[in-house]
């Protein structure tokens, strides 16, 4: 899954033209990222538990099962594979290669806050929701079983079962043909700037999600007035 988003660029808040954030609320279609926005995903919740050093784990995290070894498995490669390449390569931390995928579901902190009200109360008003995610099809079945507002989406794009992963503007491409709907109607939502960037660059309008509360605000602004 997509480590935590870097947040530090400031997310977009209107049509670049007009600088309206209705403009970009007022999108009917709205796609959704899930590890940071919809799902809060960290590795340290399970190595918290594994390393109790930080210094020694944020050097596991960062060296050994780093963000770029992780994107492998979001890409398709099996992770028995992956996990055996790299246990071969850092034998004394094999173990903790191992449960890296063993006990995956730790990884997960739960929703992130407010986000799955929200998700929820768009469904239920009917409003058209997809998501995309880097994320490894091998728990992709447990991860749906575990989180209900997973099923409030109408299609999920999970990286691994096609092949490419965000930023690369190929997944939108792909993704907008698969849910039958265009660029122009769609606003894309996640916690990396990169992400938005490839989004963007797909021709979708995008923002950067930062909390449930500054989206809802944000969604609300395309709302007609009563």
């Amino acid at each position: 899954m997509d480590e935590p988003g870097d947040t530090s660029a400031a997310p977009v808040t209107g049509d670049p033209v007009t600088g309206d954030p209705a403009w970009l609320a007022s999108r009917p279609v709205l796609i959704f990222d899930l590890g940071g926005v919809v799902l809060d995903w960290n590795p340290r919740y399970l190595f918290a538990q594994l390393i109790p050093d930080e210094a020694t784990r944020e050097w596991f995290l960062t060296e050994v099962c780093s963000p770029s070894w992780n994107l492998q498995m979001d890409a398709g490669k099996p992770s028995a594979e992956a996990v055996a390449e790299l246990s071969a390569r850092y034998p004394g931390q094999a173990g903790l290669i191992s449960a890296y995928w063993e006990r995956w579901i730790e990884m997960l902190g739960g929703p992130i806050p407010g986000t799955g009200e929200l998700v929820a109360e768009l469904a239920g008003s009917g409003r058209e929701l997809y998501a995309i995610s880097n994320f490894c099809g091998e728990v992709w079945p447990a991860t749906m079983a575990a989180f209900p507002v997973l099923h409030c989406f109408k299609d999920i794009v999970i990286s691994s079962f096609v092949g490419v992963c965000k930023p690369d503007p190929q997944i939108f491409a792909l993704a907008l043909r698969r849910f039958g709907v265009t660029a122009e109607d769609c606003l894309f939502i996640d916690d990396a700037a990169a992400n938005v960037e490839g989004a963007k660059a797909a021709g979708i309008a995008a923002v950067q999600f930062t909390s449930a509360a500054a989206l809802r605000r944000l969604l609300a602004a395309g709302e007609p007035a009563s």
